[in-house]
């Protein structure tokens, strides 16, 4: 007589990482407007497609310059839910998006090392959690920061 054995299912535990996106618009103008909504439907799509990934919420700020970070109350709160652990990974456009100043930038994203949470800049490619050095991002925020000063000059 034949024996018949139940092999169960193999469940491995996968951890879904809560993911958040930032993204930020510096003007109130109705194209700027769109390409928020844009960015904003974007990240929703892309963080869904992830099986592993759950959306926390899409942070934005409309029509704030990111040469400073008074007024960014979307970034702040952001920070604050990462600080009080709700979220293992942002996700923003590029390093523009996130600051136009290379001290806060690097602020940011030391703050966030810190408590284990990478930012992955999509244009640019980085992921902090996988970098060796800040040297590459500093040189390119200094960049993002150099593009707005020479715009603001430009506008005066």
């Amino acid at each position: 007589m034949s024996t018949i054995t139940k092999i169960n299912s193999y469940q491995r535990d996968v951890k879904q990482l809560r993911v958040a996106a930032y993204c930020r618009v510096s003007t109130d103008n109705v194209e700027q407007l769109e390409s928020l909504e844009n960015q904003r439907q974007h990240y929703q799509e892309y963080i869904n497609r992830h099986p592993n990934w759950q959306l926390v919420r899409v942070y934005f700020d409309e029509g704030i310059s990111g040469t400073k970070l008074n007024h960014r109350n979307a970034l702040k709160e952001l920070l604050v839910d990462c600080h009080n652990h709700r979220i293992d990974l942002v996700i923003t456009k590029s390093i523009s998006r996130l600051s136009r100043n290379t001290t806060d930038c690097l602020k940011i994203v030391r703050e966030l090392q810190q408590l284990n949470i990478p930012i992955y800049f999509e244009k640019e490619r980085i992921n902090t959690g996988e970098m060796a050095s800040e040297l590459f991002l500093s040189i390119l925020s200094s960049i993002a920061q150099d593009e707005s000063n020479s715009t603001a000059g430009n506008l005066r």
